[in-house]
């Protein structure tokens, strides 16, 4: 197991204390980068940069010099994004930082190097078969998966290399690996947090956000990310209104799962919030809205088109047979899919508009082994039902173009097992604050 780290929170009052220094801190946060955990959790990583740019950065700034953790989708001037692919490896170095980059910079961070992920972010597994996939550092009995595509954002932050890891979360790429490793996941409302610069896999889904070890992270993330301030509001847990949608998302949960969840919601129940189970129908017509492949195959396929017809035996196998999948896409099925989508969220918005926040799972399952889903044709079905599975739940948020956060809720000494908050658009800053609320009942 990782040794244990304070988040960036307390550390950061640390150094106002003058108990340590960013200078201290940093060399903290390389020495886990690396140790054997680290050593798959980056793509490449820039330790004497970091260094000095912990020297440089302001003790009044948001993060004083404390490290962060950049996913290999994020253009940094000088480096090459390759998003954990071979077909771009050589590309031409970015000229400048992603607007997510650059507000981190701007805020103090100290960029200590880019994760490994899913290549091009198309999985939830975490596996890559070009740099190794980082096992999931929750685990000692056996090399299990970190979740993705956020793999070894979520990684860094769990080893203690860094207190913030930049990510992407396009069907739950955020609240994957958060939910599998016992950290906080948050995906904000996707219009909030420029896209620019950053790789794309579904311009219509993909969002911009990051994986901490506590809320009151994910919340000083969020403010640095989307330049803005969250609100602090006071509601009681007696005041609360939760859903619990039965449909789908319960379906198959494993039993430590299903424990922890179930401990969860009758830890609400005694605190005196109202939670109602809900049969949420909508959900079951998701499967039918995306039969033709969903946005992420389609718009994926108009980035890569050409890519894949001049080193397509670069790819991933399995990544590139989903894109594929968006060839065969016609105008007119996507823009039915478009519509189909607003009339679905229309609809959503309405049946959850009385609650505080729906409650759920926010994957089903504990984290498999690698082994059983590791790259060869043999284990393609393994990893395509693993893969399924993890998405479930988080996607039909993104489908929502809503806002989730992940939050640890296992019993002690247990496997990490995620419980999701979620809502509609634009709820964020009443969700981050009742994550607030929770955070410590579990």
């Amino acid at each position: 197991m990782p040794t244990f780290r304070p988040d960036a929170h307390a550390t950061l009052k640390r150094l106002s204390e003058g108990l340590t220094t960013s200078a201290a801190e940093m060399e903290q946060s390389i020495a886990s980068a690396q140790s054997e955990e680290g050593a798959q959790a980056f793509i490449s990583t820039d330790f004497e940069g970091a260094r000095r740019q912990a020297r440089a950065a302001a003790a009044s700034s948001p993060l004083a010099g404390l490290s962060v953790s950049v996913k290999d989708l994020f253009n940094v001037r000088d480096q090459t994004t390759a998003a954990g692919s071979l077909v771009l490896h050589q590309a031409p170095v970015a000229q400048s930082d992603s607007t997510a980059v650059a507000r981190l910079r701007a805020a103090g961070a100290a960029f200590i190097g880019r994760t490994n992920m899913s290549e091009f972010a198309f999985s939830g597994v975490g596996i890559n078969p070009h740099h190794g996939t980082p096992s999931n550092p929750a685990y000692t009995d056996q090399p299990r998966i970190p979740g993705g595509s956020s793999s070894g954002a979520a990684v860094s932050v769990a080893i203690g290399a860094s207190f913030i890891g930049l990510g992407s979360d396009t069907g739950g790429s955020i609240r994957i690996p958060a939910a599998l490793q016992g950290l906080v996941g948050f995906k904000s409302t996707a219009r909030l947090v420029p896209t620019d610069g950053a790789l794309p896999l579904s311009s219509t889904l993909d969002t911009v956000c990051a994986i901490t070890r506590s809320v009151r992270d994910a919340i000083l993330a969020h403010e640095i990310l989307s330049a803005r301030v969250v609100p602090r509001l006071k509601k009681t847990l007696g005041d609360c209104r939760f859903a619990v949608p039965r449909t789908l998302m319960l379906d198959d949960l494993e039993p430590p799962v299903a424990r922890a969840f179930d401990r969860a919601l009758q830890t609400l129940r005694s605190l005196g919030a109202q939670v109602k189970d809900i049969t949420l129908p909508e959900l079951e017509e998701l499967s039918a809205i995306n039969s033709t492949g969903g946005f992420s195959a389609a718009e994926s396929y108009a980035w890569h088109r050409e890519l894949l017809m001049t080193q397509g035996t670069l790819y991933d196998p399995r990544v590139k047979l989903r894109m594929e999948r968006g060839a065969g896409m016609s105008a007119w099925q996507y823009i039915e899919l478009t519509q189909a989508r607003h009339d679905w969220i229309r609809r959503m918005t309405s049946a959850i508009e009385g609650y505080d926040a729906l409650l759920s799972p926010t994957v089903p399952m504990l984290a498999p082994t690698i082994a059983q889903v590791a790259p060869g044709p043999e284990r393609d079905d393994a990893f395509f039902r693993v893969n399924g599975l993890l998405l479930r739940n988080p996607s039909v948020v993104n489908m929502l173009d809503g806002c989730a956060i992940s939050l640890p809720c296992q019993a002690p000494g247990d496997a990490p097992v995620g419980l999701m908050l979620w809502h509609g658009a634009l709820r964020d800053d009443e969700l981050l604050n009742l994550a607030l609320a929770l955070e410590p009942l579990f």
